[in-house]
């Protein structure tokens, strides 16, 4: 199995083996843990408000991808999001939403408590893939988001205090949006999915700046804010989002947002680390659980065995 993750395709050659399901799985938590910088980027641009600051996110996020396409000569990728369909125009949208909801939360509450709320998405998930795509609950997919759930319930009741409304109920939109983006995902998994990064980017560029300049605000954001939404649009953001692309082919959606959950564990680790936020025992202890979960639904899926076909060019 090869996969090739810069234009986000994936292809297989030869005998499907068990080691798919464990590349897949790696490269599902490895998203999660890659977007997790993101949240402490953002907190740290702290002169600059939401709108500004992901404004130039996405101009970051198309830079790279149109930047990537020229060095592999491929033609213009965002011009693909909007030629692409209704349901590529969906996927903009919903990650649109999921961003520009989760990035609001960080600006407006702690990023470890924007992480805890915005990681219902599995919840979520569960009800749109069952409705949309009528995927099948495995017991150990239900067994997983129950444990994540419990560690979720665990960590915001510890840590609720410290967000304010606002920010919570962005926290809790932006699941909303993930959760629909993975879903739009698996309605065709041989898909190249790619142009949605810089799809919704131009979305997000339009929008934001409507708002801005809409509130008598500039468009320009202090040169150090500019940086770190440069780097988390451009690194985080793209690096994390061809990630689980990659794995969405061969994880369900419901699966891939527990998976995903390793950002909400992570996010409280770099906010100690990088920004001096000691986490709570409560918020210590919902993070063990849910990672147990995530962990142990990886493992428990790699030792079933392949359930997908071998994906051809």
């Amino acid at each position: 199995m090869a996969i090739v993750g810069g234009s986000g395709t994936a292809t297989a050659t030869g005998h499907t083996t068990t080691q798919v399901p464990l590349l897949a799985s790696a490269a599902a938590l490895s998203s999660g843990i890659v977007w997790s910088f993101g949240a402490i980027a953002a907190r740290k641009a702290d002169e600059s408000d939401a709108f500004q600051y992901l404004i130039w996110r996405s101009i970051a996020i198309i830079v790279v991808i149109e930047a990537v396409a020229r060095v592999r000569r491929r033609r213009p990728v965002t011009v693909q999001a909007f030629g692409g369909g209704g349901m590529m125009l969906l996927a903009c949208g919903c990650l649109l939403l999921a961003s520009i909801a989760f990035v609001y939360a960080v600006k407006t509450t702690t990023p470890a408590n924007a992480a805890f709320l915005a990681s219902v998405t599995p919840l979520v998930a569960v009800l749109m893939a069952k409705v949309a795509l009528g995927e099948p609950l495995t017991p150990v997919t239900i067994a997983a988001v129950a444990v994540a759930v419990v560690g979720l319930l665990v960590t915001v009741v510890g840590d609720l205090e410290a967000g304010n409304l606002t920010g919570n109920i962005a926290a809790l939109t932006s699941s909303v949006g993930f959760a629909g983006y993975a879903v739009c995902l698996r309605t065709d998994p041989r898909r190249d999915w790619s142009p949605v990064l810089p799809g919704y980017g131009v979305m997000m560029i339009v929008l934001c700046s409507v708002i801005t300049l809409g509130t008598g605000g500039t468009l320009v954001a202090p040169a150090p804010d500019i940086g770190y939404a440069l780097i988390h649009g451009g690194a985080f953001i793209v690096v994390g989002t061809l990630l689980f692309n990659m794995a969405s082919r061969q994880i369900p959606a419901v699966a891939m947002s527990v998976f995903a959950q390793t950002e909400m564990l992570f996010v409280p680790i770099w906010a100690f680390f990088l920004l001096s936020e000691r986490p709570k025992p409560a918020t210590l202890v919902g993070g063990a659980i849910i990672f147990a979960a995530v962990i142990g639904k990886a493992l428990l899926d790699a030792r079933s065995g392949p359930r997908r076909a071998p994906i051809t060019p």
